[in-house]
């Protein structure tokens, strides 16, 4: 009767402890619930201006293509496949990929440290005794369980860190963004520079001819006694320094074709065939409207790579204030004994266990305190940066903006100039082959036209640059080709496996 008093005694006293340690992990999940700590991210809201300050009228109203596509206002076939093969081989676009993978990877993993962890374990063991008559015995014995773990995010450490791990993947999407933006601005200025060198070259060697025929007409004059040892000296320095101006703008051509094979992810001197012959300067034929300075805010990849690296050092406030505070966790096992390898399923010795525990860093000296004081300035510095990434957005759309009108106006001053310059050009030869003059007037109206027209060439080059400069301090161009670089990958990802 006792016996089974002290039985009922001993069921009753197993379940309350049972029921208890229930009602504690049950309190300990509901935990987890609870607000976690440190700052709840706000994206800044930064003061920017209503209008551009140098927006010329029809800049700022055009609105005949798209920014996205922003290199079709060139109207150039040959400059638009170049952006495609670009974005599909550049390597650093490659490389930049290759960043966002191991961010992608690095979220899940933060977002797996919710998830319970489980492990297996197992073991076999024999062993043997003699004793000192020289007979043995031996045992053999088998066992294996498995080992659960779940960490109880009850102050947010593990929600705050996976909010970093997300805004660090997508601050690596807009650094590929960004990566995209700068290389199709870098092709497009590439192919503007290449144009101006074979135009400039051109116009180079098209005075070269005409300096030679001229040299060639005063030296025959000079022979038969019509003309003086001056006029031949003069013809004969303005002959070479025609012929000294073709070597470094042929080194101009090279260099940037060179430079071209290299952003399209090929060999220096693969483009030469391609691309050698000369065409003109690329004009735009339309203008993009350059919308509002906010809308620059919004668009502009630098400036949301920032924003995202904010939001990563503010959660990890978060992080670092979690580490302050008890750490809960709740942990079982379950395992299985056996004599015998082939009883072990039905092996009647189990154990099993399940609890909260729970681990607290009562004294450190105020390191981590000290911890959240650090990650508190980490997050000031990516707020600054993101302040000064606005600061410089803007400034340089403004730049642009001014540059291009100047350009502009520049342009119509030397068409003006390079009229008259032709004209004085043609009154110098007349005069000088009507006897009222002398050749050193026909070399300085040369050099004054040939000054103008590599100049002219110039100005076409350097207002088309300064647009493509405007449209890539605007934000425009990784829109259209996001897609293609992610495609890219993939194929070449599926190729390097099947090899």
């Amino acid at each position: 009767m006792r016996e089974g008093q002290n039985a009922r005694n001993g069921s009753g006293s197993a379940q309350a402890q049972s029921f208890a340690v229930l009602v504690v992990v049950v309190a300990v999940v509901a935990m987890a619930g609870c607000a976690a700590v440190g700052p709840d991210y706000s994206p800044p809201r930064p003061a920017v201006p209503e209008q551009w300050r140098n927006a010329e009228p029809a800049v700022a109203s055009a609105d005949s293509v798209r920014l996205e596509r922003w290199w079709q206002v060139f109207d150039d076939a040959v400059l638009s496949d170049l952006m495609v093969r670009a974005i599909v081989a550049n390597l650093d676009v490659e490389e930049t990929l290759s960043r966002v993978e191991v961010t992608r990877l690095q979220r899940h993993q933060a977002g797996a440290s919710q998830l319970p962890a489980i492990d297996a374990a197992g073991s076999a063991k024999k062993s043997e005794n003699r004793t000192a008559d020289g007979r043995s015995t031996g045992t053999e014995s088998y066992s294996a369980g498995l080992n659960a773990g779940w960490e109880i995010d009850v102050f947010g450490g593990i929600r705050r860190r996976i909010e970093a791990a997300d805004a660090d993947y997508q601050a690596s999407i807009e650094e590929l963004h960004d990566v995209i933006a700068v290389l199709l601005a870098e092709v497009g200025l590439s192919y503007i520079d290449l144009r101006s060198s074979q135009s400039r070259l051109a116009v180079a060697r098209a005075d070269l001819v005409a300096r030679q025929q001229s040299f060639e007409l005063i030296e025959a004059a000079s022979r038969a006694g019509r003309e003086d040892e001056l006029a031949l000296a003069q013809a004969r320095a303005s002959l070479a320094t025609a012929h000294a101006a073709i070597p470094v703008l042929e080194s101009g051509v090279e260099s940037v074709l060179n430079r071209l094979a290299v952003l399209l992810g090929e060999q220096v001197g693969a483009l030469h065939r391609e691309l050698g012959t000369a065409q003109p300067v690329p004009r735009a034929a339309a203008l993009i409207a350059v919308g509002v300075p906010a809308e620059v805010v919004r668009q502009r990849p630098d400036i949301r790579r920032a924003e995202r690296e904010l939001a990563a050092e503010t959660a990890r406030v978060g992080v670092a204030e979690a580490a302050r505070y008890p750490r809960f966790s709740l942990g079982g096992s379950i395992g299985l004994e056996s004599l015998s390898l082939g009883d072990l399923l039905a092996s009647p010795a189990r154990s099993w266990s399940i609890g909260p525990a729970i681990s607290w860093s009562m004294f450190d000296a105020g390191t981590l305190h000290d911890t959240v004081l650090i990650q508190d300035e980490v997050q000031r510095q990516a707020l600054l940066r993101y302040e000064s990434a606005v600061l410089a957005a803007l400034e340089e759309v403004e730049n642009a903006l001014i540059a291009y009108a100047k350009e502009e106006q520049r342009q119509q001053w030397l068409g003006q100039a390079l009229v008259a310059a032709r004209s004085v050009s043609e009154l110098a030869e007349q005069r000088y082959t009507g006897g009222l003059s002398d050749f050193s007037e026909v070399v300085d109206a040369r050099r004054s036209l040939l000054s103008l027209e590599d100049q002219s060439v110039q100005s076409v080059a350097a207002a088309s640059a300064e647009l493509i400069r405007l449209y890539q301090a605007l934000g425009g161009g990784w829109q259209t080709f996001d897609e293609l670089a992610y495609q890219s990958r993939s194929t070449t990802l599926s190729g390097n496996r099947h090899d």
